[in-house]
């Protein structure tokens, strides 16, 4: 005896629309998340924080030359460009592996506070560069005194 197999069109039409839900919030909803949570290709992953005297702005660049960063402040925007260099020249048909990122990557965005340029300070330990911008004096906070009557 042969088995029929009954098309249900709604119940198709009801996975596509699941499908379409999950495509929709992931790209519209909840932009710049995704499944893989990876930065876009070229762009520095950075952590920004404030002190009540400085912005601090920290990104891993491994492997980069501190001669070949480059960092610009116009306005509230900062602008970090990094190179990273192959170390050695190797055909590329003998790599087995080539997993580590080359090239040059940049990242602009804008800073919480107004910060003074002449005195920023940048340093690089173990492939992480910190940079210390002081806030300039109208954007650091203020105690202000109450005064009884």
């Amino acid at each position: 005896m042969t088995n029929l197999t009954r098309w249900e069109p709604f119940r198709d039409m009801v996975s596509l629309r699941e499908a379409m839900g999950r495509l929709f919030e992931d790209s519209f909803v909840r932009p710049g998340t995704s499944r893989l949570s990876v930065s876009p290709k070229g762009a520095l992953a950075v952590d920004v924080y404030e002190t009540s005297d400085d912005v601090v702005v920290k990104t891993a660049i491994p492997g980069a030359d501190p001669d070949d960063v480059d960092i610009s402040l116009t306005g509230d925007t900062l602008t970090i460009k990094a190179e990273i260099k192959a170390d050695e020249e190797v055909d590329e048909e003998d790599y087995v592996y080539r997993e580590r990122r080359l090239g040059t990557y940049s990242r602009s965005f804008g800073l919480p506070s107004l910060v003074e340029a002449n005195g920023a300070e940048a340093e690089v330990e173990n492939g992480v560069l910190t940079l210390r911008l002081p806030k300039v004096e109208e954007a650091k906070p203020k105690a202000i005194e109450i005064k009884a009557k």
